[in-house]
């Protein structure tokens, strides 16, 4: 009877670990072809039929960085990230005005130099004027402030302050077209000078000149 039982045991014993390693084995084998499929699906998926589909935004973002990065590696494109971010308008299908600003609109201290925002490049500033000359005026006093003003010359940057609320009326003026307007209705030029002209907006320049539309000017020369 013992001998029967010992040699049972011993054959389930050696039976056993037969079982197991099929079972490893078709783990193993179901694996490799679960990644072969999916590897062939994969291949096989349209990857522009990926921007049809609305995942969540996180991942969205995720997918676009990595699909840059891709075209970027098997194309040779060296990264640029300044020229890369720099948004492509297409224009015909925007309003006037949606056009990328002209380069050096922005900078980083404040200051009266004019910038144009639409037009020519011939519009800009041939250079930047080295003195700053302000006129508190109204429309009354034109003729004397149009004598004064002709006496500054293009290294002068020319500010009228309006009190009585007329600006558009001095376009008649040609060099009106590329002075600096602010018009506040009855305030004293040391008003506009507090508000107007503070130090860090004027520190560019090397002379500052608030003057008195009264003043005659018939014997002055402003470069001197």
């Amino acid at each position: 009877m013992s001998k029967s039982k010992g040699t049972t045991m011993g054959l389930t014993n050696r039976s056993g670990f037969p079982r197991r390693t099929n079972d490893t084995t078709r783990l193993i084998i179901t694996a490799l072809l679960g990644v072969i499929f999916g590897f062939f699906i994969g291949v096989s998926f349209p990857s522009d039929s990926l921007s049809k589909i609305n995942f969540p935004s996180g991942f969205r973002s995720r997918y676009d960085s990595a699909s840059i990065d891709a075209r970027r590696s098997n194309t040779g494109e060296p990264e640029n990230r300044e020229s890369y971010n720099i948004p492509k308008i297409y224009v015909p299908t925007n309003p006037r005005g949606a056009e990328s600003l002209p380069p050096g609109i922005v900078e980083a201290e404040t200051d009266l130099y004019l910038r144009r925002l639409w037009g020519e490049p011939s519009e800009d500033l041939k250079k930047k004027p080295k003195y700053l000359v302000s006129f508190t005026v109204g429309w009354n006093q034109r003729h004397n402030i149009d004598a004064a003003v002709r006496k500054f010359s293009d290294e002068f940057t020319i500010v009228l302050f309006h009190y009585d609320g007329r600006a558009t009326e001095w376009d008649v003026f040609e060099w009106s077209k590329t002075a600096i307007h602010i018009s506040v209705k009855r305030q004293t030029k040391w008003w506009y000078a507090k508000r107007f002209l503070h130090p860090d907006v004027i520190a560019s320049y090397e002379y500052i000149f608030i003057w008195d539309e009264d003043l005659g000017v018939e014997h002055f020369n402003a470069d001197k």
